[in-house]
């Protein structure tokens, strides 16, 4: 099974990922979590990303998608869930190039729909483990009373005046994916809204039911 998960920051594609990984046996391919990865092993990607990431700069689609690609590659081409890329047409492109020269090509792209008023809301709660970069929320996944709070962050992009740039920027520019993987049909939507079970068990039945259809 070879899946991507997308949508708007906020919606549950990290949590999601996760529970398809423990669930469904797919590795989680997270390509923020494999930068942070890069940037304490000191790689030459990671040390070459950090200038960026340094300079409040984002880090350009071509060294995300050398770890995008390494990644798939450690999985033999298959069993994965993609979070977080591809992020622009760009690398949907790039990624559809790589993945067809080994006759792995993506079987169903998930975009998981919440609005945005329950996003901002969502965002504002949420809270980061520095050294691990696992996400929590204050309401629904609160820190396990055993970690030291000095390392549970709430990052600044996850401030409201922050979010919304986040959306904007979103809208303009990883939006128009739901496009284009809508002409490769091979696009379905999800209601994000609800419990991390219920929204799972409307992505597995949805997925199912997409590779019933072919």
């Amino acid at each position: 099974m070879r899946i991507a998960l997308f949508g708007a920051p906020g919606v549950g594609k990290g949590s999601q990922a996760t529970f398809l990984s423990q669930n469904q046996g797919l590795e989680h391919i997270s390509t923020g979590v494999i930068l942070r990865s890069a940037l304490r092993s000191g790689s030459d990607v990671g040390i070459e990303a950090k200038k960026y990431m340094d300079d409040s700069q984002l880090v350009p689609g071509h060294i995300v998608r050398v770890l995008a690609e390494e990644a798939i590659t450690r999985n033999h081409y298959d069993h994965f869930v993609l979070d977080g890329y591809p992020r622009t047409i760009e690398q949907a492109e790039w990624l559809s190039e790589f993945l067809s020269e080994h006759e792995a090509m993506l079987q169903c792209v998930v975009n998981l729909v919440v609005s945005n008023e329950i996003i901002v809301g969502r965002l504002s709660q949420r809270r980061v483990h520095i050294e691990t970069g696992e996400n929590f929320h204050l309401e629904y996944k609160p820190p396990p009373s055993g970690i030291d709070p000095e390392l549970i962050i709430q990052r600044k992009d996850d401030l409201p005046e922050s979010i919304f740039r986040r959306l904007e920027v979103y809208q303009k520019q990883t939006h128009p994916l739901v496009d284009y993987y809508k002409d490769k049909n091979l696009m379905v939507e999800v209601d994000g809204v609800g419990t991390f079970e219920d929204v799972h068990a409307r992505i597995l039945s949805t997925i199912y039911n997409f590779a019933a259809s072919e």
